[in-house]
């Protein structure tokens, strides 16, 4: 038991340092219900999240369309110091039963990662979740609360921290992403 304690100890600190690690398996959070992909298509920027080491800087938006073999063309793109760095992807319904559950992958060596939407309106904001589990010992997670504009009121963003809490989802250290400054020329 030392032996593999020690080898999950330095891949446990790793992790740490951008997300935390949960003990257990990931929660299976209800998604949202009748989802329509096509509605859900187009432009979300990203209002508050769960930390994550590949998300370091601002003006993080993520546009989302439909390629013509079915597919989805994921654009997302961040302000980091100072340039305007973008990032395509693709992603895919995961299990056509279930299609809030996505799975977007931004290098074709890369598998596709969990992209489930556990509500939308469509309109105004989604929440969305992705969880990986570690040798079903501990898991990782991200969360997101994303909008159709820059800002959400603060009503809105507590409905949708208690949304996430009710399904298991540990938004304490949730923050609010930064959206000032965006409309700068690059």
């Amino acid at each position: 038991m030392k032996a593999s304690s020690a080898l999950f100890l330095p891949l446990l600190l790793s992790l740490s340092n951008a997300q935390v690690p949960h003990w257990g398996t990931c929660p299976e959070p209800p998604l949202q219900p009748n989802f329509v992909l096509k509605k859900f298509l187009g432009t979300w920027y990203e209002v508050a999240k769960l930390p994550a080491q590949y998300e370091k800087g601002r003006c993080i938006e993520t546009n989302l369309t439909m390629n013509a073999d079915g597919t989805i063309k994921v654009s997302s793109s961040e302000i980091r110091k100072g340039q305007l760095k973008t990032l395509e992807g693709t992603g895919i319904v995961e299990d056509i039963n279930q299609p809030a559950k996505l799975g977007i992958s931004f290098s074709f060596l890369a598998p596709y990662s969990p992209y489930w939407i556990i509500s939308t309106d469509y309109d105004k904001s989604a929440l969305v979740y992705s969880c990986t589990d570690i040798l079903r010992v501990f898991h990782v997670d991200f969360a997101w609360i994303l909008g159709r504009t820059r800002t959400l009121p603060a009503d809105t963003i507590n409905k949708a921290k208690d949304i996430f809490t009710k399904s298991n989802i540990d938004v304490t250290r949730m923050v609010a992403s930064k959206q000032q400054g965006c409309d700068k020329k690059f």
